[in-house]
């Protein structure tokens, strides 16, 4: 088919006096071609109408378009049971042509920034490969809008914690950063809300103003808002992690941050240049990073057990053995896993990452051969009664013969008698309970009572002959 310069062509020609047969030769078109313009005497491009075999079925496809919901499927399967004879690609062909449930895609637009004022973030789950296992990752990755500039890392799961883990250390590694993080409305940092509305969770919200940038979020379905960072993802998966191995996740994330290294060197025909290289115009707009950035990490308070070992993330990490029953304070860094006992670090372990019921035992918490408690020795709830009160020592001496076991926690039920009741009031119940050889806490308790009741609720003999006067 002619277009509309060739069919000018052939007017402009006519009106100069040339013959049909001079026309075609010149155009290379056939001389019925030529006389078909002519005739015509108009450039526009005649419209084709050809006749399609679903015309006759036009209204009982809208029919069916609404009764089966929109679902073209079940429409052809509906034409076919009522005699239609057209297939399921020529079905789909005239809902197009005519917008039967068909809506003409919208041309996306663009967003430009100046340097320095926004930045991307977001996660996309992968399965690498490490150590000789396929496993499940999320990937973290921030984009510079203007420049491009990217850094990724693998995470086994992505809590705030390795949130702010990931973009402090992104920050470090473009030495700046962006007054504006653009994120994909997860959960991670969304408190309620959604795109403009959004409101950030306090965490994230504190992090953020610590480094001087705000959390937005773009509307629900508009995903091209945020495809400087989108794009990077399956980049990471066709590049980075195609037949790649690595030996654990810090191996992982080291080569991570070369292959970043690496890639934003090179240059970009889209970019007319390397992302190292327009970086360098972007840097001096970017915020400066905290004069000091306090370590990220997350707060455990936790028992120690009777092994020893404080539970972390379904792993256990030892610590000194005398601390058996006490709660301290365990703090989890990218790195370390720090047990305070108060303000003094106790133990420092290697952070186990990726991995389950995995036990960290220091031989120096434990200990040495031969030099534990022996079994004839008196528990320490003994040896503290009798120090606090040596007179006792009789009573404890029966107590333990008719407790189960050693006596322990008849032995800490009998001090902690002695700690919260007055001192007289309990060496006056024992030495009653200890003549007529009672030995049950419970009832000692009540006759400490009624000492205590006896000997400080007792009215004055005065105020007992009013009280009869009046009577």
């Amino acid at each position: 088919m002619l277009d509309q310069k060739q069919r000018g062509a052939i007017l402009a020609l006519h009106e100069k006096g040339r013959s049909n047969r001079s026309i075609a030769r010149a155009l290379k078109v056939s001389r019925d071609t030529v006389k078909e313009v002519l005739a015509s005497g108009s450039m526009e491009v005649p419209l084709i109408v050809r006749p399609q075999l679903a015309d006759a079925w036009r209204e009982e496809i809208l029919a069916q378009h609404a009764s089966c919901g929109g679902n073209l499927m079940r429409v052809h399967e509906e034409l076919t049971k009522k005699g239609a004879t057209l297939s399921y690609p020529a079905l789909t062909a005239f809902c197009r042509h005519h917008g039967i449930g068909y809506e003409p895609p919208k041309p996306s637009g663009n967003y430009d920034f100046l340097p320095g004022v926004e930045m991307q973030h977001d996660t996309s789950p992968h399965e690498p490969k490490i150590g000789g296992v396929w496993r499940k990752a999320q990937t973290a990755s921030l984009v510079l809008f203007f420049s491009r500039m990217f850094f990724f890392q693998l995470y086994p799961c992505f809590t705030r914690f390795e949130c702010k883990l990931f973009l402090t250390e992104a920050f470090g590694y473009f030495e700046g950063l962006a007054g504006r993080c653009m994120i994909d409305n997860t959960h991670v940092v969304v408190l309620k809300g959604s795109g403009s509305n959004m409101v950030p969770v306090s965490e994230m919200a504190a992090f953020a103003e610590r480094y001087g940038f705000k959390f937005e979020a773009h509307e629900i379905g508009d995903a091209n808002r945020s495809a400087r960072v989108e794009g990077h993802f399956n980049y990471i998966e066709k590049n980075f992690l195609a037949g790649r191995e690595f030996r654990d996740w810090r191996h992982a994330n080291q080569e991570a941050r070369t292959w970043c290294d690496e890639k934003n060197a090179l240059f970009s025909r889209s970019l007319h240049a390397s992302r190292r290289e327009l970086f360098a115009a972007e840097k001096p707009h970017l915020k400066p990073l905290p004069i000091w950035v306090p370590e990220v990490y997350v707060l455990h308070h936790r028992i120690v057990d009777a092994g020893g070992y404080v539970n972390v993330r379904s792993n256990r990490y030892s610590v000194p053995y005398q601390l058996m029953g006490r709660q301290l304070e365990v703090r989890e860094t990218k790195e370390q896993i720090e047990v305070f006992d108060g303000p003094r670090v106790v133990a420092t372990w290697e952070r186990v990452i990726g991995a389950c019921n995995v036990r960290m035992t220091n031989p120096a918490h434990r200990p040495p051969r031969g030099e534990a408690r022996p079994k004839e020795a008196p528990p320490p709830e003994e040896e503290s009664l009798l120090r606090v009160e040596p007179s006792l020592a009789v009573y404890v001496a029966a107590l333990k013969k008719h407790a189960s076991g050693r006596g322990t926690l008849a032995l800490r039920r009998l001090l902690k008698l002695l700690r919260d009741y007055p001192r007289t009031s309990f060496l006056a119940a024992v030495q009653k309970a200890e003549q007529y050889g009672l030995y049950d806490l419970d009832r000692l308790e009540r006759m400490v009572l009624k000492e205590v009741a006896h000997e400080y609720f007792v009215l004055p003999a005065d105020h007992d002959d009013e009280e009869d006067g009046d009577e």
